[in-house]
């Protein structure tokens, strides 16, 4: 990755590496070469990934779930990295493959996937949980000497801006107001920063949409995919898209471009 001109990444949850690849996936990578790739949900464990599930020119780098076809994140990239880490040394996130993070330099790109909890009571209790050691992680990297990126499916919309009907979700998982809450904290006193939201602050600006009705054709979504970043990769962000021109996932593509390293 090159410390003097622009560089681009996407993060993208995939709703299974396989599936997303039979979609097209490659095709359109390989047309667009982001320099770094983050995955969320992969669902696939390493004797499942061979050379034609992945696109060429990248250093590839996953975390997986002991569970199969389920979680799992990946980082992906051209310019091979000084350091890698994958997982927190805790339940929940090690054996789910939540996440997963390289260092250029100073700078880190971590690719994460928050945990849903619309299955019931027990999964949002499994959320809330993930979130208290999340926020401790979020306070230290906007506080680091260091550049972080995140590049994660937050499983939660910060405001009625960033989901089509607002109003008759409040009591439901990824628009609680204690995940909202949250959100406003990582974003406030833990001193990071929704990169997408320095480039565009429209309305209809979503990355998921239900598969349940025409959500799809009619925008009805969430904007649940994120890039934060702390302070020290702020003033880099140039251009933020959602790429829907074709569709692999349930989720859209995200990906923004940022200017020379820090």
């Amino acid at each position: 990755m090159s410390q003097t001109s622009e560089w681009e990444v996407l993060t993208f949850n995939l709703n299974g590496l396989r599936a997303a690849v039979r979609k097209g996936l490659l095709a359109w990578l390989e047309s667009r070469l982001p320099d770094i790739l983050c995955f969320q949900e992969t669902r696939c464990q390493a004797a499942d990934r061979t050379e034609a599930l992945l696109p060429k020119g990248y250093h590839c780098f996953f975390a997986d779930a002991q569970k199969k076809g389920y979680a799992g994140t990946a980082l992906l990239c051209k310019t091979p990295p000084d350091e890698v880490q994958t997982g927190w040394g805790i339940q929940g996130v090690d054996d789910e493959g939540r996440f997963v993070a390289a260092r250029f330099g100073r700078l880190w790109v971590a690719s994460l996937y928050v945990p849903s909890g619309s299955a019931g009571e027990h999964r949002q209790a499994a959320k809330d949980a993930f979130l208290e050691v999340l926020g401790a992680k979020l306070k230290a990297w906007g506080e680091s000497q260091q550049a972080w990126l995140l590049c994660t499916d937050m499983n939660i919309a910060h405001k009625p801006i960033d989901l089509k009907n607002w109003r008759s979700n409040q009591n439901n998982s990824g628009f609680l107001p204690h995940e909202r809450a949250f959100m406003d904290r990582a974003l406030g006193e833990w001193n990071m920063v929704d990169a997408f939201r320095l480039c565009n602050t429209e309305e209809g600006q979503y990355t998921w949409w239900s598969n349940r009705g025409r959500a799809w054709e009619n925008n009805v979504g969430w904007r649940i995919d994120y890039h934060l970043c702390n302070q020290h990769l702020a003033a880099h962000v140039r251009s933020a898209e959602i790429f829907k021109q074709q569709r692999f996932s349930d989720h859209a593509p995200l990906l923004l471009r940022y200017g020379p390293l820090p």
